[in-house]
C-alpha cells in the first residue's frame, strides 16, 4: 500500500513541477492574481490521475489481490472461532 501511494504521489510531483515549468515558460496560462499555485495544483491533479490510472494498473491490481487474500484469511478464522463456539 506505502509503495503504491509513494508512486502515485512520484506522478503527482512530476506533473507539478512540469506543469509549474510550462506555466513559467508561458507555455500554459497563469492563473488570476495570486491564484497560480492553485492552478498548477488543479492542472496538476487532473493530469496525473488519469495517468496513475494507466500507468499504476499492475500494482493496483497486485494491490487489490492482496487485500481479497486478507480478507478471506479473516472471512476463514472468523468462520472457524462460530465453529467451534457452535460445537461448544
Amino acid at each position: 500500500m506505502l509503495r503504491y501511494s509513494l508512486m502515485r504521489l512520484g506522478i503527482f510531483a512530476g506533473c507539478f513541477f512540469a506543469l509549474w515549468g510550462l506555466v513559467y515558460v508561458g507555455a500554459l496560462p497563469r492563473g488570476l492574481g495570486d491564484s497560480n499555485l492553485l492552478w498548477v495544483l488543479v492542472l496538476s491533479i487532473v493530469v496525473s490521475a488519469p495517468l496513475s490510472f494507466v500507468l499504476l494498473r499492475k500494482q493496483r491490481d497486485a494491490l487489490s489481490a492482496e487485500i481479497v487474500e486478507k480478507v478471506d484469511r479473516a472471512k476463514g478464522r472468523l468462520d472457524a472461532n462460530r465453529a467451534s463456539e457452535d460445537a461448544a
